[in-house]
């Protein structure tokens, strides 16, 4: 292509990020399984919630306390497998503090 009076455009050379896979695959694992302990956290506060309000069953309790266990061994079984212990999922937000309760 050439510019308005007949000059060729020069174009830009393109940059390119060097990133190791490995690193971005691993940093994207914790990322998406940071997600999902968030989550977990949410619906089993929840559970819990109405457990106490008195909204679920005996055997809605049973269920859930069941699933929420499976979960937890499931995150537990995909941080090894990624090489991360759960405390790296607790991404630091600078002055907000951490993403994930400590508790």
């Amino acid at each position: 292509m050439s510019r308005p009076g007949g000059e060729p455009r020069s174009r830009a050379p393109r940059l390119r990020i060097e990133a190791d896979r490995e690193a971005v695959e691993r940093d994207l694992s914790r990322l998406v399984l940071t997600l999902v302990e968030l989550v977990r956290q949410l619906v089993e506060r929840q559970c819990i919630r109405r457990m106490d309000q008195g909204d679920l069953s005996d055997e809605q309790i049973e269920t859930l306390g069941l699933t929420l266990m499976r979960l937890e061994e499931a995150m537990t079984d995909l941080c090894e497998r990624f090489g991360l212990e759960p405390a790296d999922l607790n991404l630091d937000l600078g002055p907000l503090g951490t993403l994930l309760p400590t508790d």
